[in-house]
Order: C-alpha cells, then structure tokens, then sequence
C-alpha cells in the first residue's frame, strides 16, 4: 500500500510541529492510520529534522515491522490493534511530562486544557524502552481507553481519531504539566482547585473549532505551508 501526498504531508506537519514546540527532540515518531490494515509513520529520524517532501513509512497493523521502521513504532502498531477508535498516535519527550513522570505522578485537571484529560491519564512504570512486541503490548493495556500513557523517564503516547487532534493532546497533557510543577514547586496542592468531573465533561469541548486553531498554532510558520 501507498500513502497519498496528503497523508504524507500531515504526518511532516505533525511531525516538525512536535519537534518546534519542545515536545521531541532526537527521538519520538508520529503516526496516522490509513485504514484498517495500515497506518504511516514519519520518516526514522528527529521529526524536527524532517525535511520537506521527506515521506514516512507505511507499517501493517499485523506482522512484523518493515526493515528500517524503528522498533518503538510497535508502541502505534499496538495501539492500532487494539483500539479501534484511533486515528493517530504520537510518542514524544514533553520535559514536565517526563519530569512528573519521574515521580510517578501525572498531571492532573486543574485547567481548561487538562479537562481534556479529566477520565484520567494513564502512567506505564518502568523507564526501559519499549522495543518489543509484548512489551509494547502491555504498554498499550495500561493505556485502556486512556487518550494518553505517561512512560516513567520515557515520554509521551496520547491517542486521537486524528492527527491533529493526538498532536494537540501532547501540547496540551504538557501544558497541564507545566501548571501542576508550578502548583507544586508553590507549595499550593492542597488550595489549588482540581476540575470535577463534570466541570472538565463541560469544558472538553470540540466546539469554537478547538482543535483546528491549535493545530493551526503548532503548524504556523512549517516551510511546507508557504
């Protein structure tokens, strides 16, 4: 199978867009499903590093990874596998992310953008990295329905129907991050307020075209769109 010039060109967006906004650095890979048998990931080098025209790879959902693909895109393989309500994935290194994660700790919803995680984000335990078919596996059964997995001193995964939607969900877990390091470094936990659960169903809106201007933000300036 081969992906179209479209597909192609959001994964680079998507791509470059993480590695501009300190989201990736040398490592981290994007993803999108092309349909039930296949998705395509970017191109197997630092994403911000991606150059124009540069075309990702298409890997089957089921089976072996095509030579060259790099051996954490088992981590999208099996997300694909086994969520079916999934349009893309994105493995990144977001630094407050990583820096909770070291504590075991995930953000929490303590503002609009972490309302978008009010069911909750999931935390994989273990620093090594996830290179294996099993292994990956159980990352993603930790996940559950989860939009996002934080890996202990590894980064990143968050889940979406599209593209767009996963990469503002990194943005976004990072942001929430950010916000709960600043709480906590002011000594504020207990004061500072946590969205209940109907407050974040209420504020996780798509309406107002949410994730179009974030997308349109993380994308601004990318020397593919002029």
């Amino acid at each position: 199978m081969k992906a179209n010039a479209a597909d192609q060109l959001e994964v680079r967006l998507a791509a470059r867009a993480l590695g501009r906004h300190g989201l990736a650095h040398a490592y981290g890979h994007c993803s999108k499903r092309l349909d039930a048998d296949h998705f395509l990931v970017c191109a197997p080098r630092p994403m911000g590093l991606i150059a124009p025209g540069e075309d990702g790879w298409v890997v089957p959902v089921q089976g072996p990874l095509p030579e060259g693909v790099l051996g954490e895109v088992r981590l999208h393989q099996q997300v694909y596998r086994r969520r079916p309500d999934v349009g893309a994935v994105t493995r990144s290194m977001p630094p407050a992310t990583m820096a909770l994660g070291t504590a075991r700790r995930v953000p929490r919803a303590r503002h609009g953008l972490g309302a978008y995680f009010g069911a909750g984000v999931a935390l994989w335990n273990d620093p090594q990295l996830v290179r294996e078919d099993a292994r990956a596996a159980a990352v993603v059964d930790a996940m559950g329905q989860a939009p996002a997995i934080v890996m202990r001193g590894n980064g990143l995964v968050t889940a979406a129907d599209s593209l767009p939607v996963a990469a503002s969900l990194a943005w976004y877990l990072e942001d929430a991050a950010r916000l709960e390091l600043a709480v906590l470094g002011a000594g504020l936990e207990l004061s500072s307020q946590v969205l209940s659960a109907d407050e974040c169903a209420r504020r996780a809106t798509r309406d107002g075209a949410i994730f179009e201007r974030m997308w349109a933000w993380l994308v601004a300036g990318d020397p593919e769109l002029g």
